[in-house]
């Protein structure tokens, strides 16, 4: 049993023999740090100017509504271009716009119209960023590897989800909102080194889409994949409801913390880390369970959307962290559960497509998500706002469990 334990662990792990992949990890885990401390200190600052649910949702879908509008397009360009160039680009783009932010902050200058238009431009360049960005990661490795490297993916991004709402915490509460914006521009310089120190002739899958190919005709390509392809449809569908109406937690959290707990900025760092926590330790499970499965990815996601409802009725701050851990642990489980199914099932030419969906949909849907809660909030208030989401993330989940079994009726039918 003990062998048994230790080669899961392994190959839980396997992935880091890459060096290619090492290199992109570790460059990934700072940068993704700075861009969690910057989301906080994003939160705080329109929290301290406007005190109002609205702007924060309001950010929110500034934001990630250039996702929603050219996230597509980034997959097109990602299956079409080298993605180590695309990488170093828009890692250079989110430096600057990071120190501007900084910038405003530190002098005193900055306002609310300040933060909407920064947040658009780096919803853009996010827009272009991720769908390369998570399609490289998944090429780095070998088909055997993939499953680990999707896992560890989410062991980086939950480690920075803990440390860097925690760190812009403290450094808010102590020194002000512009060391944490400043410290996430330098976090973009540790991606671009890893990417300069990367070796090309090791890159496992190479470009494959042909350039001469319409990229609208390539787009279309990729929706009808998606669209006819079951495995790949299910946690789609369930990625777009609870990242529509769950997976807000830039304006969740700001409302939770502000507008039911009342907490400070320490206190707001804290609910971050504690959802991040739990997030971490769903990631580090998920390193050792292998492929995902739709059995995981419902579970998670039902749990994940309950938690959401009954998240805003409590009144105590650790019982609101406690709640936050498990769904932290639920929403990774589930969202692990659907990278894998997707990363291992998608030709590696629709890869960059096919990611940018999952994308658009998780994120990209913020901006109706975020529009949603911030206008319930102001017109009910945040715990009915929020029981109102989960119900409507369940709804979604019941769409994706209905769908499935159709198409498994279909498959056995004569």
């Amino acid at each position: 049993m003990a062998s048994l334990r230790t080669i899961q662990i392994s190959n839980g792990f396997r992935a880091f023999r890459v060096r290619n992949y090492r290199l992109f990890w570790i460059g990934q885990l700072i940068s993704f740090c700075g861009t969690w401390m910057q989301t906080t200190a994003q939160a705080w600052v329109v929290y301290d100017i406007t005190k109002s649910p609205f702007s924060l949702g309001l950010v929110s879908t500034l934001q990630f509504l250039p996702i929603m509008v050219l996230t597509l397009f980034g997959g097109v360009i990602a299956d079409r271009v080298p993605k180590r160039k695309i990488i170093i680009l828009t890692q250079i783009l989110a430096l600057i716009q990071a120190a501007i932010f900084g910038l405003l902050v530190a002098t005193g200058w900055v306002q609310i119209w300040h933060v909407y238009i920064l947040a658009t431009i780096q919803g853009m360049i996010n827009a272009i960023d991720n769908p390369v960005r998570q399609s490289f990661a998944a090429e780095l490795v070998s088909n055997a590897d993939r499953p680990s490297a999707i896992a560890l993916n989410s062991v980086l991004f939950n480690t920075a989800r803990v440390l860097g709402p925690a760190i812009a915490g403290i450094l808010i509460a102590s020194v002000g909102a512009a060391i944490a914006l400043f410290l996430n521009a330098a976090s973009f310089l540790a991606v671009i080194s890893a990417a300069l120190l990367m070796n090309p002739a090791e890159f496992i899958v190479k470009q494959t889409t042909r350039r001469n190919e319409a990229p609208i005709g390539q787009l279309v390509e990729g929706l009808k994949y998606a669209r006819n392809t079951p495995v790949i449809l299910v946690p789609l569908i369930i990625i777009a409801a609870v990242g529509t109406f769950g997976y807000n937690f830039s304006v969740v959290l700001p409302l939770v913390g502000g507008f039911v707990l009342h907490t400070d900025a320490a206190g707001f760092g804290a609910l971050s880390s504690a959802f991040g926590a739990g997030s971490l330790i769903g990631a580090l499970l998920n390193t050792l369970n292998g492929k995902g499965s739709l059995r995981r990815l419902m579970f998670g996601s039902i749990g994940f959307s309950l938690l959401l409802a009954v998240l805003p009725f409590s009144t105590d701050l650790r019982l609101s962290m406690g709640l936050l851990v498990l769904q932290g642990l639920c929403g990774v489980t589930f969202t692990t559960a659907a990278s894998t199914l997707i990363q291992t099932t998608v030709p590696d030419q629709l890869r960059g497509r096919i990611t940018s969906l999952y994308f658009l949909l998780f994120a990209g849907s913020t901006p109706i998500g975020a529009l949603v809660i911030g206008s319930l909030s102001d017109l009910l208030n945040v715990p009915d706002a929020l029981l109102i989401c989960g119900i409507l993330c369940l709804v979604g989940i019941a769409i994706s469990a209905i769908y499935r079994q159709r198409t498994l009726r279909s498959s056995v039918a004569p």
